[in-house]
């Protein structure tokens, strides 16, 4: 059977990109069959990765059968997989999160997990002297992966390796790291065609804080005037997803690449009060800048408080 590969929900470059990386890895060096494969449409920037380097858009599927095989990357959260996963054959695991936990095989699997910004970058040491035999569309793909997860270096999540593995990828394939980014982060920031909804839930993780269940939402952006320009139908839109979700408040991050900040959007007194509790933030109105807020792994998700 052919083994599938693939990331979380709300598929970003990583979870787009290393899916095709390791099917690659699997099919072409280690002769394994196997498939990438999405659980949703890929953000713009994840779009822009695979028109650039010209790869295929992995099959979008809604869940797995039962004893299917499935190598899981970029994160072992049951609660950003299928609904069937624990029905099927996972055989791996490749991540840079934290353990969540409630995942269950029917065996002994590999599972490599790393504290290192990309997944990309992990499976590019786990490939060693073979990564000579990876095509530039791959490589592209990785480094492409390494950069948005780092926000070129960027985020608070970069480490030296992060960085050294990019440098390499790029002398190799002729890239100049900034005009490359740049090019990244505009397509990341051409929302214009998404729906409120569908910005909401682009970047976006279930999280629980005392039984309060949060969506937490991150768009990054070199342009972060265009979605605080529709902060009025944004936040009339938390309560449709809310609902609609099965969480009861919508936690949405505007990330200003350039000038490393973050602006939470507050509709109410519930968020008003997470941010000032989580941040230290003073609230005045329905917006609260957060200065060196880059990072919703390391800077929000753990600071989230009630």
């Amino acid at each position: 059977m052919t083994t599938l590969v693939f990331g979380h929900k709300s598929p970003d470059t990583d979870s787009t990109g290393s899916p095709i990386i390791w099917a690659w890895y699997l099919n072409e060096v280690k002769g394994t069959a196997a498939k990438p494969a999405l659980l949703g449409e890929p953000n713009t920037e994840a779009a822009f990765m695979l028109k650039h380097w010209d790869l295929e858009k992995p099959e979008i599927i809604s869940d797995v059968t039962e004893g299917a095989p499935v190598i899981i990357v970029d994160t072992n959260n049951p609660a950003e997989l299928p609904a069937s996963i624990n029905a099927a054959d996972i055989q791996g695991i490749i991540d840079h999160h934290k353990l969540v936990g409630g995942l269950e095989t029917r065996g002994p699997i590999d599972i490599t997990m790393r504290p290192l910004a990309c997944t990309a970058t992990i499976m590019v040491d786990l490939m060693g002297k073979d990564l000579g035999r990876m095509p530039d569309a791959i490589k592209g793909a990785a480094l492409t992966c390494i950069l948005s997860d780092t926000l070129e270096f960027r985020s608070p999540t970069t480490t030296a390796h992060d960085r050294a593995v990019a440098e390499t990828l790029a002398a190799d394939l002729g890239i100049d790291i900034p005009e490359f980014a740049a090019q990244m982060f505009a397509a990341k920031s051409d929302v214009s065609d998404f729906s409120d909804a569908e910005l909401i839930r682009m970047d976006s993780k279930e999280y629980a804080v005392d039984g309060t269940r949060f969506r937490v939402s991150v768009l990054e952006t070199t342009a972060p005037e265009i979605p605080l320009g529709r902060k009025a139908s944004l936040m009339e839109t938390f309560k449709t997803v809310a609902a609609e979700d099965g969480v009861d408040e919508v936690l949405l991050f505007v990330v200003d690449i350039l000038n490393e900040e973050a602006t939470l959007l507050v509709p109410n007194e519930l968020v008003k009060a997470v941010a000032e509790r989580s941040f230290g933030a003073s609230v005045d109105g329905d917006t609260v800048v957060l200065p060196g807020v880059m990072s919703r792994k390391k800077q929000i998700i753990p600071n989230l408080k009630l």
